[in-house]
């Protein structure tokens, strides 16, 4: 096949170059594949989804105000509807290690639209007529406003949509552990030393609180995403973008989306600094470092079955060894934990990126986008494994309340009656001959055993 059958001469305001003839994206963004050959990284799907949106949004409105005529209007709007519902995924080709204000892909986004219309409308690929990428698809708009609100908007829709509903999942299959664990009473466990009795069902208790909790954070995070920079254009002035555009596009996404969104009130702030996906970001890793603890204790609870602690029986999901036949590892949790340092580590970087606004720009965009959204997938995705492979079908075991009346630490409850000192010698004595500290106690005190069993009763501590 020749040269003229498999790329078609395509222009764009650096010149001619060549781009394969049935690909609906053009010039600009061939250049960006050749210069970015950095990684296989892409934007996900909730990210081009957004950009569709906003592109959609932007059409409508522009028809409106009498900058766009119907019929291109009309066709952007089916063009920006197919990339909406992933139908041309393949043609966003750029990666995401590119210019830090996401421009080549605000571009692949804009010509793959304009092809498209111009496809829909009879036209010629590559013709820039009668749509064309910059004058029509971008109408009112910069990559350095667009890119950020694409970066609001995904996280926001992905954390409302997916990630809340998982941790609400989650929390409410903890809360139910806590009332099916509450009779069950064992050693708390301070600095990894035993410690006064807790009940199984308090611990699960204080788990759910955490995800409660992280739910909480992500709400206010929510807040933050609602501002988009739209409206600002290339420096934050708003130069040839209309005054209405912004505020009515937002309206239209607002719809669309099923969440508010509004166009900041500040448009330098919003298009030089990440600060609101950095704080986003931080209630992810707060989150993420919730589910490393909660995983980590029930991996530890879990520990044995025979030399660990084991007061807890996990479902059994997998055989846990190609050599050990019978082990079985507590894999759900582990992978959770794994997922909280990804997440941990993706924060890190979007820390990183959002100290890259040199005056009014942020060049760090893209790869903080894919951190953010990254971070959200794995979240929602692990919280709600977590909970349907893992805690839904959690166990607790005799050994916890077996191992309370050999503790040393119920010694505590006898401190108001015989004094710090005694008591502790009481907990030493017990530790050194192997014997309960009821025995001790009834050894080394004139406290009678009726007394005693009052005293060191472990349900009355919790």
């Amino acid at each position: 096949m020749s040269q003229e059958q498999n790329f078609r001469t395509e222009r764009d305001s650096m010149g001619e170059f060549q781009v394969p003839a049935d690909a609906y994206y053009g010039a600009n963004t061939m250049r960006a594949i050749i210069n970015f050959p950095i990684s296989d990284l892409r934007f996900p799907r909730s990210f081009i989804r957004a950009l569709g949106q906003i592109k959609q949004a932007a059409a409508a409105v522009n028809s409106e105000l009498g900058l766009l005529d119907a019929e291109p209007a009309s066709a952007i709007a089916r063009a920006s509807q197919e990339v909406i519902d992933g139908g041309l995924d393949d043609q966003f080709v750029v990666d995401i290690f590119q210019t830090g204000s996401g421009t080549s892909t605000n571009m692949n986004v804009n010509e793959v639209i304009s092809n498209r219309a111009i496809e829909i409308l009879g036209g010629e690929l590559g013709s820039r007529t009668p749509v064309h990428p910059n004058d029509h698809v971008n109408i009112g708009q910069s990559s350095n406003d667009v890119i950020p609100t694409a970066i609001h908007i995904s996280a926001l829709k992905g954390i409302h949509d997916d990630l809340i509903p998982a941790l609400e999942q989650l929390m409410a299959g903890l809360n139910a552990k806590a009332k099916e664990f509450m009779p069950v009473v064992k050693t708390g466990r301070t600095h990894l030393q035993d410690a006064t009795p807790v009940r199984l069902g308090q611990e699960f208790e204080g788990h759910a609180g955490q995800i409660e909790r992280g739910i909480r954070r992500l709400r206010h995070a929510e807040s933050e995403l609602a501002e988009v920079a739209l409206g600002g254009t290339a420096v934050g002035t708003g130069v040839n973008t209309h005054p209405e555009f912004a505020g009515r596009v937002c309206e239209k996404l607002s719809q669309m989306l099923g969440v508010n969104v509004y166009e900041t009130k500040n448009h330098f702030q919003a298009q030089s600094t990440l600060d609101n996906v950095v704080e986003a970001s931080g209630a992810l890793k707060t989150v993420a470092v919730s589910l490393m603890k909660i995983s980590n204790d029930i991996r530890w609870l879990g520990s044995g079955p025979r030399s660990g602690i084991g007061e807890i029986e996990l479902p059994e999901v997998q055989p846990g060894s190609s050599i050990m036949p019978g082990k079985v590892n507590p894999v759900i949790p582990e992978s959770v934990c794994q997922v909280a340092a990804q997440v941990i580590g993706n924060d890190a970087t979007i820390t990183i990126g959002g100290q890259s606004g040199n005056f009014e720009i942020n060049v760090m965009m893209p790869v903080c986008a894919y951190n953010l959204l990254q971070s959200v997938d794995l979240l929602a995705s692990a919280a709600k494994n977590l909970e349907e492979q893992c805690v839904r079908g959690l166990k607790a075991t005799q050994k916890g309340p077996e191992m309370v009346e050999k503790g040393l630490a119920i010694v505590t409850t006898l401190v108001p009656h015989i004094g710090y000192d005694a008591s502790a010698a009481i907990a030493h004595e017990a530790q050194l001959t192997g014997k309960t500290v009821k025995e001790v106690a009834l050894e080394m005190t004139d406290l009678s055993e009726g007394k005693l069993d009052e005293i060191l009763d472990p349900a009355s501590m919790t």
